[in-house]
């Protein structure tokens, strides 16, 4: 990019940050205000209101657009296992697989305003620092989830990395799906090409987000599960446009 270009993509990208925060604040104030007493299912969507906000603002004001592949299955809940590359997937898959349970690093829910919007979301934060109780925890709060008919979100890799690098699938999903026996649903996209991981840099671009069919957990097990999803989501990600 020119310097002209990066100067422009620079000011966009405060502009989307500063409406970022302003989103956050009013969503999470007014939500713990007035819908703290309601049941999670309406809460949630009070607060995935917030979310529909910040993908109007990454296309207003940064020129991110999305470009969808494949379809939501009809039968819930399931659990979405998705490559983990920027911020953008986690505001974007949270309003479009509405109603599910991201599943989080447990201090991200001690940040002001992100934080407090992500518990009344019904978030399941782990703390990755022991891997042993944060699958029980897991496993208790996600079972409970799913038996609410609330999804699951889980970002595998645990971790973001860069477009065209693999990182290592974890088989919490595949396990908790097994247990419930509930189906996983892969989901590839090219998301940190336009905002890259750990950059405030935005770029305009287009994100290929592609959904796809639904994998029954009867009868399996956790590493199988995990590989298929694991190549699938890799194979799709390898055929994405550069932006």
């Amino acid at each position: 990019m020119t310097l002209l270009a990066n100067a422009l993509c620079a000011i966009r990208s405060a502009l989307f940050f500063l409406g970022l925060g302003l989103v956050t604040i009013f969503i999470s104030l007014s939500g713990i205000l007035f819908t703290w007493f309601l049941p999670f299912h309406i809460r949630g969507r009070y607060f995935v209101l917030g979310n529909a906000a910040i993908i109007f603002l990454l296309r207003v004001c940064c020129g991110v657009k999305t470009e969808v592949h494949g379809s939501l299955p009809s039968d819930r809940p399931f659990v979405a296992m998705a490559k983990h590359q920027s911020q953008w997937e986690t505001f974007y898959l949270q309003w479009c697989l509405f109603p599910v349970a991201t599943v989080v690093k447990r201090e991200l829910l001690s940040i002001p305003f992100f934080g407090w919007a992500l518990r009344f979301m019904n978030a399941i934060g782990i703390d990755r620092s022991n891997p042993r109780s944060a699958m029980r925890e897991l496993n208790a709060k996600g079972l409970s989830r799913l038996r609410n008919n609330y999804s699951l979100l889980i970002f595998p890799e645990g971790t973001r990395t860069l477009p065209g690098v693999r990182g290592h699938y974890a088989r919490s999903g595949a396990s908790i799906a097994i247990a419930a026996g509930v189906p996983v649903l892969p989901i590839a996209h090219n998301g940190g090409l336009v905002w890259p991981t750990k950059s405030l840099l935005i770029r305009p671009g287009t994100v290929t987000l592609v959904i796809g069919d639904a994998i029954p957990s009867t009868d399996r097990e956790s590493r199988e599960l995990t590989l298929e999803v694991e190549n699938w989501i890799e194979g799709q990600c390898a055929k994405m446009p550069p932006r």
